[in-house]
């Protein structure tokens, strides 16, 4: 496992497992969802949810936004934007 790997899962495991005093916004949580879906999947499929599944639209929507993205460049965003949370 790559130093980028162990860093990006440090970092998974950080947020899936609510440490720290703050929660993160819901738009950051979409980034992180995005993102992570990104680095672990790749780019989203599918069609975009109907307009009354809420949730999973916004879902769709913020995977659309790192479509085409590498998956190291991924989990480095996963990594910076968690950084950036932290202070």
């Amino acid at each position: 496992m790559s130093d980028l790997e162990t860093r990006f899962n440090d970092a998974v495991d950080y947020i899936q497992n609510g440490r720290g005093d703050t929660s993160p916004s819901n738009d950051l949580k979409l980034e992180f969802y995005a993102l992570y879906k990104q680095a672990t999947e790749g780019d989203v499929g599918g069609k975009r949810p109907g307009m009354m599944d809420f949730v999973g639209r916004a879902k769709f929507d913020a995977r659309e936004k790192v479509k085409g993205m590498s998956r190291d460049e991924a989990m480095q965003r996963y990594i910076d934007r968690l950084d950036e949370f932290r202070g």
